[in-house]
């Protein structure tokens, strides 16, 4: 069976945490920031965990790390 190949798209997005937990950047971080209040702000600056239905799904992609 050949190898399985990372997708370099999700590689560059997302990480595998220690516990197998797949971390992720959240969105809206770019621009517009006057609008969000700064409550919003300093939470957008954590990074999140992929939803458990999505999990499986990108760990297939993720598969060397």
């Amino acid at each position: 069976m050949p190898k399985a190949k990372t997708s370099k798209s999700t590689a560059k997005r997302m990480k595998k945490t220690g516990t197998g937990k797949v971390a992720r950047r959240k969105s809206l971080t770019s621009h517009q920031f006057t609008a969000k209040t700064r409550k919003r702000k300093r939470k957008l600056r954590k990074a999140a965990t992929v939803s458990g239905a999505d999990t499986k799904r990108i760990k297939k992609l993720l598969p060397g790390s």
